[in-house]
C-alpha cells in the first residue's frame, strides 16, 4: 500500500524526495502500473469470470470482459493519437516531447495490460478500429500542436469519467473481481495524471484553460460532448455547494463525473472511421 500511495504522491513519508518532478512523477506512475497490475494478470483475472449477476454486485447484462473491452477501445485511441503525435516532425515542441513520449509509453502499457486481461478470461481482446483524428475535418491535429493540445485534454478528460463510469461494474461483494477493479482505478490514476500535465502545457502554449474541470465549460466547442454534465454538484443526494463555503464552480472543480458508456462511445465514434 505504501508503494501504491508513493506512486501517486499521497504518501506522508517524510524523507520522501519534494522536488520529484512532474515527468518523473508521470514515469514512476507507468512503472507502478506494469508492477503492480501486469504481473497480477494470470494469477487472478480467471476468478472474476463468474461474478456477473446481481447478487454479485454487478449488473445484469454486464461482463467484466466487456468492460474491459470498452476501456481498450480508448486506449488503442489513445495510443495511435500519441505515437502519430511523436512520429510527425515539427510538431510537438523539444521540450514537451519527453512528457508525450511518457504518456504514450503508458497508453501502449494499458493497451498491453487490456489485451491480456481479456485474454485471462478467456475471451477475444476486440481489435484496433482505424482511426480519423480529423473527425471528417473538423480537426488539423498533426499540422496544428494548439489542436493537438487540445484533442489531447479532450481524450485523457473522457479517459477519467469513463473509468470512473465503469468502476462500479467491476465491483464484486465475493471480491473476485477485486484484482481488475484495482488495476482500472490504477489506470483511472494514471489518465487523470495524463490530464493535468496536459492542461499545464496548454497554458504554458498560452491557452487560457483551467486548471481543473469547472462545471461543463470548454474553449474548444466541438469537445463540449467531453464535459457534458460536469456541473453537477450533487452527490449521494446532497448538494455539494450547501456543505461547503466554496462557490458553484469551486465545488465542480472537486468531482469528475462519471460518463456512461454509451456517451464515451459516441465520443469515440467520432474518431473511429472503420
Amino acid at each position: 500500500m505504501n508503494r501504491i500511495l508513493r506512486l501517486f504522491g499521497l504518501d506522508d513519508d517524510p524523507s520522501a524526495s519534494p522536488s520529484t518532478t512532474r515527468r518523473e512523477a508521470l514515469r514512476q506512475t507507468g512503472q507502478g502500473l506494469a508492477g503492480l497490475a501486469l504481473s497480477a494478470v494470470p494469477l487472478a483475472l480467471g476468478a472474476a469470470r463468474p461474478a456477473r449477476s446481481r447478487a454479485a454486485g454487478i449488473p445484469m447484462g454486464i461482463e467484466v470482459h466487456g468492460v474491459l473491452n470498452f476501456a481498450l477501445l480508448l486506449e488503442y485511441l489513445e495510443d495511435e493519437y500519441y505515437q502519430m503525435g511523436l512520429d510527425t516532425g515539427g510538431l510537438i515542441p523539444d521540450a514537451a516531447r519527453p512528457v508525450f513520449a511518457q504518456i504514450s509509453s503508458h497508453e501502449r502499457a494499458h493497451v498491453e495490460f487490456l489485451r491480456s486481461a481479456v485474454s485471462s478470461l478467456g475471451e477475444t481482446p476486440i481489435e484496433k478500429p482505424t482511426f480519423d483524428f480529423t473527425a471528417g475535418g473538423a480537426f488539423a491535429p498533426f499540422t496544428n500542436y494548439d489542436q493537438f493540445l487540445a484533442l489531447s485534454q479532450g481524450f485523457e478528460d473522457t479517459g477519467v469519467r469513463a473509468y470512473k463510469g465503469q468502476a462500479p461494474n467491476l465491483y464484486s461483494q465475493d471480491g473476485s473481481t477485486n484484482t481488475v477493479l484495482t488495476a482500472a482505478l490504477q489506470i483511472h490514476s494514471v489518465e487523470a495524471r495524463h490530464a493535468a500535465e496536459v492542461r499545464r502545457l496548454r497554458r504554458m502554449a498560452g491557452v487560457d484553460v483551467h486548471e481543473w474541470i469547472v462545471g461543463d465549460d470548454v474553449d474548444v466547442a466541438a469537445l463540449q460532448p467531453v464535459y457534458a454534465g460536469e456541473a453537477n454538484t450533487t452527490h449521494l443526494g446532497t448538494d455539494a455547494t450547501g456543505v461547503t463555503n466554496k462557490n458553484r464552480e469551486q465545488t465542480t472543480e472537486a468531482f469528475d463525473e462519471p460518463l456512461a458508456r454509451e456517451d464515451v462511445e459516441a465520443i469515440a465514434s467520432l474518431f473511429i472511421q472503420s
